[in-house]
Order: C-alpha cells, then sequence, then structure tokens
C-alpha cells in the first residue's frame, strides 16, 4: 500500500497558515476545524509544519501565553515528507523514528495532502480487515476432500 492509496480514500482538503500570521491565529484556525496541524506555505513552498506538539512547546517557553508570537517561531521548519509512491511501511518506520504524528505527501516542490498517524493506522487496520474477510471466505470455500471409496 502507499501514500496515495491513503490520499485517495481520505480526500483532499488541506489547512494552511503563513509563516508571519499571529500564532494565536493558526491556533484558533486548528480549534475550529478539529484539526492537529498546518502545513505552513510562503510563496507557493513548503517552509514548515506547526502541530499542537509545536504550539505547546512555544507556549511553555512564553510563560504560558501565546502572546504575539508568529507561526515562524514556532513551527517545525524542517518537516519530515514523503511522496505518493513512498510505501506505508516506509512511512510508518519514518514517523515511529522522528515521533512525526503528521506528514505534508510532496510531489516535487508541490503539496499533494497531509497524512496522519491515524490514517496509517486505519489504512493497516482496514487492510487486515479485508485480508481477514478474504481468508475467511477462502476457508470456508475450502475444497472437500473426497471420501475414498
Amino acid at each position: 500500500m502507499k501514500v496515495s492509496d491513503i490520499l485517495r480514500v481520505k480526500g483532499g482538503t488541506l489547512f494552511t497558515a503563513k509563516p508571519d500570521e499571529p500564532l494565536a491565529h493558526a491556533v484558533q484556525m486548528m480549534s475550529e476545524h478539529d484539526i492537529g496541524s498546518l502545513v505552513v506555505m510562503e510563496h507557493g513552498d513548503l517552509v514548515g509544519m506547526l502541530t499542537f506538539r509545536e504550539v505547546i512547546q512555544k507556549i511553555v517557553a512564553n510563560g504560558g501565553s501565546i502572546g504575539g508570537t508568529l507561526v515562524r517561531s514556532a513551527m517545525d521548519d524542517a518537516p519530515l515528507t514523503c511522496t505518493m509512491e513512498t510505501e506505508m511501511d516506509e512511512v510508518r518506520r519514518m514517523m515511529l523514528d522522528r515521533h512525526a504524528r503528521y506528514m505534508p505527501v510532496m510531489d516535487k516542490r508541490m503539496l499533494m495532502g497531509v497524512i496522519s498517524f491515524y490514517d496509517v493506522a486505519r489504512a493497516v487496520v482496514d487492510s487486515q480487515n479485508f485480508e481477514n474477510k478474504m481468508l475467511k471466505a477462502y476457508i470456508r470455500d475450502w475444497p472437500g476432500q473426497e471420501a475414498n471409496t
């Protein structure tokens, strides 16, 4: 299974932020849309990733306040990325190694979508459920042994 399979099922809604917008605005958008991340874009290019992890780290560093902080100062400016052709086993390994919950999907410099650890887990479960159904159907239809007469 490849990343393209997950994005096909997930759909293509993307939420983005600009690096020089207030962090408070980005957090409000994340809350309103019930999402855990924003892709940070500047001049059509991916420049970072903002997740609630970075937001919380910035709030703690600011003594419990967002204040006038900009997205640029909180975002991960070197996010882990993958392509549409990346295999799911590789995505899982990459996400686990970096403790990444969200990963932008790129086609060269074009953002194609974002997959989450939840998306990956759901794809694995769906794949296993399908495989289990196929195995059960195979066993149920197992050819009977002819009686020796």
